[in-house]
């Protein structure tokens, strides 16, 4: 009796505290990056302080100095994000951007992978009108669905068949993933949002809507391509400049 009460407390706080365990994961790993970002302008700063101050450098305690360094890069990350952001909204920025990504179309392979980024978080953004974007497909084999966002409406040469470019995302970490080409009457919608379904992509299914489609009535009906291209109107392929 003992043996199976030591195992199911071990088991409860094992599950107790993998969710505590991921979600600092997943902010440790943002966190240092924005602080790397930032990392190299306070390194500057503290090289400058010590060409001027080399007393005041030296009396600097090390136990105390690489915590706020990292706190201080993370601030100015923030502010730097913050501030572009804000200058991206009037109108000399939205040019000074135009203009760079004027400059950025003329180098072979940076715009290529500029563009492509670009496109897709541009599509990720935009809410679509009609069916929703989030969709269900056959992945990684028939049978076993996946959760997917269709990015942009293709036609297959020949046979003009619509095909759906679909990025389906990985667990826990939803910025690496899968471009998958499907064809549009394959497709499963949903009634998810895109908040619902990266946060049951995040948390590996824990956190997940109430109800999900139909899978076998959906299996023997055809998606309407024309909903599909009113969720999709003004998306553009997230591979670059690619065509069908």
């Amino acid at each position: 009796m003992r043996s199976l009460h030591l195992q199911r407390f071990l088991l409860t706080g094992l599950l107790t505290i993998i969710p505590l365990w991921v979600t600092w994961l997943v902010f440790s790993f943002i966190l240092q990056f924005l602080a790397g970002l930032g990392a190299p302008v306070i390194e500057a700063l503290l090289a400058t302080v010590s060409r001027l101050s080399p007393t005041l450098f030296h009396s600097l305690n090390p136990a105390w100095l690489n915590p706020l360094l990292a706190l201080l890069a993370l601030l100015f990350t923030l502010l730097s994000l913050y501030a572009i952001g804000w200058f991206a909204q009037r109108v000399i920025g939205k040019r000074l951007l135009a203009a760079f990504d004027r400059l950025i179309s003329k180098i072979p392979l940076v715009r290529t992978i500029y563009d492509g980024t670009k496109k897709l978080t541009t599509v990720m953004q935009q809410k679509p009108s009609g069916i929703q974007r989030v969709v269900l497909i056959d992945f990684p084999m028939r049978g076993m669905k996946a959760v997917g966002f269709v990015t942009r409406v293709l036609r297959e040469q020949g046979s003009h068949r619509e095909m759906a470019a679909v990025y389906v995302p990985t667990t826990p970490n939803p910025t690496s993933g899968y471009l998958e080409v499907v064809p549009v009457d394959e497709l499963v919608p949903t009634d998810w949002t895109m908040d619902q379904a990266m946060a049951f992509i995040i948390s590996g299914g824990a956190v997940a809507p109430e109800t999900l489609p139909n899978l076998q009535k959906a299996a023997g009906t055809t998606q309407p391509s024309d909903a599909i291209h009113a969720s999709t109107a003004g998306t553009h392929h997230p591979t670059g400049d690619s065509t069908p």
